[in-house]
């Protein structure tokens, strides 16, 4: 290895040409870094005493396969970004002058001649820099003057005109901008190929510009270590039709997570999307397929991702499932439904079963919501489903295995999912807009775009209603505001809104596009209501949570088929205990005051569920929030928070931290009365609200 610190501009003159291999990422600087690189060229501009302003090392393979004829064809390492960007910049300069006499410093024949081309050779050795497949030809086109083609690479064509509206806007003199280009130093790092390693130096680098994905690291990795003729091989049959049908924009980002599914099917553990590349490195050294097989088969699975993530299907029903999962936002169910195309693909399923398996994956998840059970479950729960399918009861089995799930878990049935629907805030829930557009859509064949409407409180929002409002809904009118206000039973679409506004509900019926005039169906049974009123929101609330149950179905089988799977579709290989461990101490007055204690924590949250453990009784959603340890004359609770996170004014709890208890967290108490409970609730709700947040903030 060489090194030497010198001038950009020394560094690229000279008859050479700097080649991106392959294996490289594709070029992804975006106007924000060419900003900062603009930034720091005009800092050198202005200051007289900058000598140089460095921007990093570019490292690249002299010796070897690589030096061709007259030419040095330099095989770049490291460095791409800077180089392109810096290439497109020049570009941006010879494009911004006006022809000049060939004496002077500035003309657009020394710029072409000293930095972007070689002017004595032809064909693509005219080219002082040749970018990857996907960048090339936009590249091209720009350095030989010629149109932008469509579908080129937009971050090529981007930068570019970035650097020319610079130049223009500030109109700055470009022989003073040359002189800022000539202050970047760099480091030249050649390394010689018999001798170094490239693939170990390029995990090492630690470059400035945008970090590298963890697909870019997997890409150098798979194609780094093969010899120049198996890579064009491997990248033309498999990586480059890949890149492509993932986008050159979304590559990155999809990539990595299409690589995060590819391992989980493969492993059967979820790695974290940040170590995507070490995980692969281990899976790839212990696969018995050679590298050429991994990317063929990581090619092959990427087009069932491809599928899902740009609901690229043909058939139209198909895709429409897609697009309500993706809706959703369930990504983490992707594993499971790659498999599930695949077979589809293979003829192991029918569309209708497929279609089915679709639909119930939606359900599972959407009933989960409205019942508010915590969601960073499902990455483990989706991405051990495949392996409990059972291929000769296809469909059947994926329905057992999602109904024998219980606790955080459970696929709701009907009766949780409608009391739930019913009382909740769907106002502010996320899933809102999808949520009305079903239940509007349902059995329509000329769907209704709902994202064109705004969504209407049919009694108003507003805390202080009219006279003829109070009077429909009665002397109790503020809590019957309060407690339906947002419910679905008092929402639907308007295109409207600002007239209806907080009118009277016979206004709202009969004015111009009013709910008598309104083609949305949720308003039909709206329209020769003589009233509004609890009665009516309650029944029009009961009315929607039926049409729910039928659009998001919850599978139905025999219950030793449920249980046939429930045997082997655990999760833990733990005894199951009950209550009678603790007949000992749950008797009389303790055993009263545990039922009511329990009673208590399960009401909290529809979520909330009880886990009988060998030495305490554990409440969790997700997880464990509150323990109870029965003893014989108390009730020990364990909540599983830090001490100095709970609010105890009246000094109930004690710290336990570094010593030994049963159960989780460091906060304490005990209980032998019932009069205590009241305030030890608000304890364990807090301790169920803190592991309730950081449920959600790890799921993000």
């Amino acid at each position: 290895m060489k090194a030497v610190e010198t001038s950009l501009t020394k560094f690229l003159q000279g008859t050479k040409q700097f080649i991106i291999p392959i294996y490289q990422r594709t070029y992804s600087w975006t106007t924000k870094q060419c900003d900062e690189l603009w930034s720091d060229i005009l800092r050198a501009v202005k200051s007289e005493e900058t000598g140089g302003h460095f921007i990093g090392s570019i490292v690249y393979i002299e010796n070897g396969l690589y030096q061709v004829a007259a030419v040095s064809k330099l095989l770049v390492i490291d460095g791409q970004q800077r180089l392109t960007t810096l290439s497109l910049l020049m570009m941006a300069i010879r494009d911004s002058i006006a022809d000049q006499d060939e004496t002077s410093d500035m003309s657009k024949r020394k710029i072409n001649n000293y930095y972007l081309i070689n002017s004595e050779e032809e064909g693509d050795l005219k080219y002082r820099l040749m970018l990857t497949k996907s960048d090339r030809e936009a590249f091209i086109n720009l350095l030989e003057g010629r149109s932008a083609v469509e579908n080129q690479s937009g971050r090529i064509n981007e930068n570019y005109n970035f650097f020319i509206n610079k130049i223009k806007e500030l109109n700055i003199d470009v022989e003073e901008l040359y002189k800022g280009i000539s202050k970047l130093i760099i480091v030249d790092i050649a390394l010689d190929r018999d001798r170094d390693n490239p693939q170990l130096i390029f995990e090492s680098l630690n470059s400035t510009g945008l970090d590298l994905s963890q697909a870019d690291l997997i890409r150098n990795y798979v194609l780094m270590g093969l010899e120049q003729d198996d890579q064009v091989e491997v990248y033309e049959k498999s990586w480059y039709p890949m890149e492509q049908s993932f986008g050159h924009a979304e590559y990155s980002v999809l990539f990595d997570r299409f690589m995060r599914d590819y391992l989980t099917i493969k492993t059967g553990r979820i790695p974290n999307i940040n170590q995507i590349y070490e995980n692969f490195k281990v899976y790839a050294s212990s696969c018995k397929l050679t590298i050429s097989e991994i990317v063929a088969d990581v090619y092959h699975h990427s087009k069932r991702f491809v599928e899902l993530a740009f609901e690229r299907v043909n058939d139209t029903e198909i895709r429409g499932t897609i697009k309500d999962i993706n809706t959703l936002k369930v990504d983490v169910a992707y594993p499971f439904l790659m498999v599930v195309l695949e077979d589809y693909d293979q003829n192991r399923i029918i569309k209708e079963e497929l279609i089915e398996i679709l639909r119930l994956v939606e359900s599972y998840v959407f009933r989960r919501g409205v019942c508010g059970i915590p969601t960073n479950s499902m990455n483990k729960t989706f991405g051990n489903l495949a392996k409990f399918i059972d291929r000769d009861n296809y469909l059947e089995s994926v329905k057992a295995v999602l109904l024998a799930k219980d606790s955080y878990r459970r696929f709701p049935n009907d009766e949780e999912f409608m009391s739930e629907l019913l009382i909740k805030d769907v106002y502010n829930f996320s899933r809102r807009n999808y949520l009305l557009d079903k239940l509007e859509n349902f059995g329509r064949k000329e769907k209704v775009s709902v994202d064109t409407f705004t969504i209407e409180h049919i009694m108003p929002q507003n805390p202080k209603l009219s006279s003829e409002w109070q009077a429909n809904l009665g002397d109790n009118w503020k809590e019957i505001q309060e407690k339906y206000l947002h419910t679905i039973g008092n929402l639907t679409l308007t295109g409207y809104n600002p007239e209806l506004s907080d009118k009277a509900f016979a206004d709202k019926q009969s004015m111009e596009g009013g709910f008598k005039d309104s083609p949305i169906r949720l308003n039909y049974s709206l329209a020769n209501l003589p009233s509004w009123n609890e009665e009516e929101i309650t029944k029009r609330g009961k009315e929607l949570a039926v049409k729910a149950v039928k659009i998001w179905i919850a599978p139905s089988l025999p219950s030793e088929i449920i249980q046939k799977y429930k045997q082997v579709d655990t999760d833990e290989t733990e005894q199951i205990y009950t209550l009678d461990i603790y007949k000992e101490y749950l008797q009389g007055n303790i055993l009263d005051l545990f039922n009511k204690l329990r009673q208590r924590i399960l009401n909290i949250d529809s979520s909330v569920k009880e886990v009988i453990k060998a030495k305490y009784i554990a409440y969790k959603n997700s997880t464990n929030f509150v323990d109870i340890i029965p003893q014989k004359n108390q009730l020990k609770v364990c909540m599983n928070m830090d001490y100095n996170e709970i609010i105890d004014p009246e000094k109930m709890s004690y710290d336990v931290t570094g010593l030994g208890h049963w159960g989780n967290g460091n906060v304490e108490a005990k209980i032998n009365s019932e009069t205590q409970i009241d305030y030890l609730m608000t304890l364990i709700e807090q301790s169920f609200q803190k592991n309730r947040e950081s449920d959600e903030i790890s799921e993000e």
